[in-house]
């Protein structure tokens, strides 16, 4: 607005010049102005400031929360894991040659060895893994024996035997049968004597066998 003052002796006169205003004429938007006036309306800076604000806290917020995952949408072999069967087999590491165990007579000084209860045909099982050193065969002393020999200087000696069923240098572990109970050599009825042997020489079994 522009105001105008005229000084004349008794009179002031005042003029004041306003703009005109222009009668603007709304028109329906059609697809082409809706699409105009959105990107003027998402294009004011302050809009866009707090959009972006707003977006950003967003994507901070779910980056903190645990994935879920929908198992309607995951494929059958991705969501079933089979169990595999898996056989077992228990080995013990030192044993008795034979079970139930009943010691006849002990390790002493003129008898460096156990004598097992036993009876004719009982299975026999090493004391524990090696491979069969020696075998034998005598009318006296031992009868049927068996040597194995256990790594580590370590040997056990098994006499009386009625049947031997393993061979010179088979591996054996303490599953296999290597003989049965019998009464051969220098023997009163069914038993085993056992001998444990380290560094050739006789210890005492219990040494190495569980009490």
């Amino acid at each position: 607005m522009i105001k105008l003052a005229l000084n004349l002796p008794q009179y002031r006169l005042y003029f004041s010049l306003r703009p005109r205003r222009t009668l603007k004429i709304v028109k329906p938007l059609d697809k082409n102005g809706v699409t105009l006036y959105l990107r003027h309306l998402f294009g004011h800076k302050n809009l866009r400031r707090i959009l972006g604000t707003n977006l950003a806290l967003m994507f901070l917020a779910t980056s903190f929360l645990p994935l879920r995952v929908n198992a309607a949408n995951q494929e059958p072999d991705q969501m079933i894991i089979a169990p595999t069967e898996t056989p077992l087999t228990t080995e013990r590491v030192i044993q008795y040659p034979i079970y139930p165990v009943t010691v006849n007579q002990g390790y002493r000084l003129f008898h460096p060895a156990l004598d097992l209860d036993g009876f004719l045909g009982q299975d026999i099982k090493p004391i524990k893994n090696g491979r069969v050193e020696a075998i034998s065969h005598s009318k006296y002393t031992y009868g049927n024996a068996i040597i194995i020999d256990h790594d580590n200087n370590l040997s056990s000696l098994y006499a009386h035997l009625s049947t031997i069923k393993v061979t010179e240098g088979q591996e054996v572990n303490t599953n296999t049968v290597i003989g049965e109970v019998g009464s051969t050599g220098h023997s009163t009825g069914p038993h085993l004597h056992l001998e444990i042997r380290d560094h050739g020489q006789p210890i005492n079994p219990y040494l190495i066998l569980p009490r």
